[in-house]
């Protein structure tokens, strides 16, 4: 079950003065049978940019996707719990970036079966615990304070350890010049 996160947001009075309009636990959560051991919070999404700051109503109501809208961005929080290899080789992983309306971002036939690859650019930063992003033939560990920079490449996340791995992610669409 996924950790609530406080979600503050800011916005104006009629008058103009800086006020919070929002202040509350996080309501767009994925947590899905085919991918188990992760939980996908989405805290904002913006349409464009530049992003308006002034539009009203919930930027993450609705499904959850995996990419940002085109020439938008998207800030989420994953929590990835200790993998138990076994089960996720049973996982029907077509089924699970289907269910983000992102089928076609899976990548078969790799080192693990839920590599994929976004036409994104993405912050990740890690909040608290350890994980492995792995790339096509090589990997990366990370620990609480890291940051990352994935532009484009295949990748999939691996928590090799015993502990949750909480990291918050901004992803920004991209394109490849």
């Amino acid at each position: 079950m996924a950790i609530p996160v406080r979600r503050v947001v800011t916005g104006h009075d009629e008058n103009g003065t800086a006020i919070v309009i929002e202040d509350s636990a996080a309501t767009n959560i994925l947590e899905r049978p085919e991918r188990p051991g992760v939980a996908l919070t989405n805290l904002w999404r913006t349409q464009r940019t530049p992003a308006p700051w002034d539009e009203d109503g919930d930027p993450v109501a609705g499904k959850v996707v995996l990419s940002p809208p085109e020439n938008g961005s998207v800030l989420r929080i994953l929590e990835f719990w200790p993998e138990d290899r076994e089960a996720l080789a049973k996982l029907d992983t077509k089924a699970a970036f289907g269910a983000m309306g992102a089928a076609d971002n899976l990548v078969e036939d790799t080192r693990h079966p839920f590599m994929h690859k976004t036409d994104t650019v993405d912050y990740a930063i890690v909040i608290e615990g350890e994980i492995d992003m792995l790339m096509d033939e090589s990997s990366v560990h990370l620990k609480a304070g890291d940051v990352l920079i994935q532009r484009g490449t295949n990748h999939a996340w691996s928590n090799r350890g015993t502990d949750v791995c909480r990291i918050a992610f901004v992803l920004i669409d991209g394109t490849k010049e």
